[in-house]
């Protein structure tokens, strides 16, 4: 029976992972081995910290509307409350950015929040 040396395929597979390797340092970029192991955590850290991100954004834009609710004398529970209450759907990352970029457009939500 003849030798199987794998080929094309080998190849093929051994490519991919020294590609995805690719501005790794030491011989994590060039050995084989020490590629897969490295970029197999760096695959599942990538899969990982997306949706990790979408927490910490969604963190970010509370603490932001929190601190500018309580400029307008709220806090930030009655703040959703009342703008459910109001009917102003606004999600968290509008308001974030309202309270930065335009705090009079922002003290016009939290009145209509304060008032339902």
């Amino acid at each position: 029976m003849p030798r199987a040396k794998g080929g094309f395929k080998t190849r093929r597979r051994r490519k991919r992972i020294l590609e995805l390797a690719r501005g790794y340092r030491g011989g994590r970029h060039s050995v084989l081995r020490s590629a897969r192991d490295t970029v197999e955590r760096a695959l599942t850290y990538q899969y990982r910290d997306r949706r990790v991100r979408k927490r910490d954004f969604r963190k970010l834009w509370i603490l932001r509307i929190n601190a500018a609710a309580h400029a307008h004398g709220l806090n930030y529970s009655t703040l959703i409350h009342g703008l459910k209450k109001a009917g102003i759907a606004l999600d968290r990352k509008v308001l974030s950015d309202m309270a930065i970029f335009d705090p009079e457009g922002f003290g016009k939500i939290v009145e209509a929040a304060k008032n339902a």
